[in-house]
């Protein structure tokens, strides 16, 4: 299997896991928005809904491109909201707001870095 796939995979896997984890815990992931932002709930199942579709699109090459653009707008855009959950104290996993706080973002920041280095690397890169 060439790297280059391999890397779009990954990605793929990892998008899967991810997005599995707005149905599991929906209710903490809401925690991740301010209560004024209307449909919290369903913006959290939109985005699980859209981490499963941008994995397959990775994986068809007439839609890489495009989809690996939406992406890297998407790990932007999903930053504040850990800020959020970090100032916050959320917890994903159990819905309360006793989790690891700020120390969380020495942790996700460079994660997000991480994730749109991959996709620049993986999936915009030509000839890959």
């Amino acid at each position: 299997m060439p790297i280059p796939y391999s890397g779009r995979l990954a990605m793929a896997c990892m998008l899967v896991l991810t997005g599995t984890g707005h149905f599991l815990f929906t209710e903490g992931m809401m925690l991740m928005l301010p209560e004024y932002i209307p449909a919290r709930k369903a913006i959290v199942l939109f985005t699980g809904i859209f981490e499963f579709a941008a994995a397959l699109m990775l994986l068809i090459p007439k839609y890489r491109v495009v989809t690996g653009w939406v992406l890297i707008v998407f790990f932007v855009l999903a930053l504040p909201c850990n800020i959020y959950a970090a100032i916050h104290n959320a917890d994903l996993h159990t819905a309360t707001y006793d989790g690891a706080g700020l120390p969380y973002l020495w942790f996700r920041i460079p994660l997000q870095l991480f994730f749109i280095a991959w996709v620049c690397l993986f999936i915009l890169k030509k000839n890959t």
